[in-house]
């Protein structure tokens, strides 16, 4: 018997619960959105646009997280942010809410809240991650959110301030720290040119940095907000 649950189209106006509905019926949709109450669906994903730097992005992600007990990351997982916004970012960070992390997981398994990084891979300046879904984060208070226009070869990375996004600045050296996950440095030229093996030394670096042990620290004793 067909479904009776209509299908999700781009462009639909949903609550997030009718949203879920429908994505839960079509489990060979691979990704879909909900951004300020309308579905939003993208087209297939090219390999040097996309998927590529996709994965160098989990690399560099995922080194750091497998040195950093207390920190998560994940890809492509969706987050509960508000009642209007469930979005499915490229990739995220999160401290383990037990260990004073502002996101939870909830009981079926999905982030709610906002997790303290968001990265997405996007196509250029004038996308849809630097704009809409730029205002969406910060409202829900992501503390660091990462955009890497492949086209336009800039990496762009936000910290919030004040209840603003504002950029954060290299250091000295040419090389992007996090605020909020000590440690977790970018060269970010080295990155835009696909240098992976300097881009995993840069990081390398941070993970045995003393803010890094002390964020550790922190993070193994921390009941509260780190």
């Amino acid at each position: 018997m067909p479904s009776s649950i209509p299908p999700l189209r781009p462009g639909d106006r949903l609550t997030r619960d009718e949203f879920e509905r429908r994505y839960h019926a079509m489990p060979h949709l691979k990704k879909a959105e909900l951004i300020e109450g309308v579905v939003y669906m993208p087209s297939p994903v090219r390999h040097r646009r996309h998927s590529r730097p996709h994965f160098r992005l989990i690399a560099w992600l995922g080194t750091y997280e497998a040195a950093t007990p207390g920190v998560e990351g994940g890809d492509n997982g969706t987050a509960r942010l508000d009642l209007d916004n469930e979005p499915q970012p490229d990739a995220f960070l999160l401290i383990d809410p037990a260990r004073g992390g502002q996101a939870r997981i909830s009981a079926d398994d999905y982030v709610e809240l906002a997790p303290e990084l968001v990265g997405e891979i996007s196509a250029s300046s004038a996308s849809f991650d630097l704009h809409t879904k730029l205002h969406v984060y910060r409202r829900n208070g992501v503390r660091e959110y990462l955009v890497w226009r492949v086209q336009d070869r800039q990496f762009d990375w936000f910290v919030l301030r004040a209840g603003e996004f504002q950029p954060l600045k290299p250091g000295s050296d040419g090389i992007l720290r996090s605020e909020v996950f000590p440690g977790l440095w970018l060269d970010v030229a080295a990155l835009l040119r696909g240098d992976m093996p300097q881009v995993l030394a840069t990081v390398q670096q941070g993970i045995v940095s003393p803010e890094h042990a002390d964020f550790v620290r922190r993070l193994a004793t921390s009941a509260g907000p780190v």
